[in-house]
């Protein structure tokens, strides 16, 4: 009797458990993979990247080159420390840039016309012989204090007029010089007005470049050899551009 009910309860077990297991979820087939859609979204990234790496690569194809930094005037060089600096643009084969490394050559060529400052240098705006405009003349002057204003400065438009022997007063250049109302040279303009450390310690005057029409230069020359020049700035035209 004994074996008997064993047997039996072992047959209900097992009956549940076989009933238990008719609920469970039936075994999915594996989902389908699509390789052409992964490698689509593989190749999609290479693409992104690779752009990305043209884009900053094209960024910093830059190359250092030569700047204007102070209005540069005809027949003038360009000096590294007093008129040019460095700067990065971006490398174009099509535009001639005077190169940072080239600076040294460049000093030995002169602006063919007035650079304004702000200016990229590039090689057309230099040559060799001086580059002075077609009918103007440089004219150098040596002047005493009062043959010039104490303001005066590069770039700067004068007049120039005739005065007695020794110059005027600094009250009188202001005016115009005591030699008459007709200038010399009614429109030149300074080219270099040289360090007043420089020049009137040693001799005394003030060194001055002016560019003005070849016509006058011949008698600004024998004017200014006989000491009986003085300038005047001409108002509302000083180059301002130069400083």
């Amino acid at each position: 009797m004994k074996i008997q009910e064993r047997t039996g309860a072992g047959g209900n077990r097992t009956g549940v458990s076989a009933q238990a297991g008719v609920g469970e979820r039936l075994p999915t087939a594996p989902r389908e993979r699509k390789p052409a859609l992964a490698a689509l979204a593989v190749l999609l990234i290479l693409v992104g990247a690779l752009g990305a790496t043209v884009l900053v690569l094209r960024a910093g194809d830059r190359i250092e080159v030569v700047k204007v930094t102070k209005e540069i005037p005809a027949g003038e060089s360009p000096k590294e420390g007093v008129n040019i600096s460095p700067v990065l643009v971006a490398e174009d084969t099509g535009i001639k840039y005077v190169k940072w490394s080239q600076r040294k050559t460049l000093e030995d060529y002169k602006a063919k016309s007035t650079i304004p400052a702000g200016s990229v240098a590039v090689g057309q705006m230099f040559a060799v012989d001086g580059g002075v405009p077609t009918g103007k003349s440089t004219v150098g002057l040596s002047l005493k204090e009062g043959q010039y204003p104490s303001t005066l400065k590069q770039g700067d438009t004068v007049a120039a007029y005739r005065v007695a022997a020794g110059g005027s007063s600094g009250k009188g250049t202001e005016r115009g010089g005591a030699g008459g109302s007709t200038p010399i040279v009614a429109d030149a303009r300074v080219n270099t007005v040289a360090s007043k450390n420089d020049s009137t310690i040693s001799t005394g005057n003030l060194s001055i470049t002016l560019l003005v029409d070849a016509d006058d230069a011949a008698s600004l020359t024998a004017a200014a050899s006989a000491g009986e020049v003085s300038l005047v700035v001409v108002p509302g035209r000083s180059g301002a551009s130069g400083d």
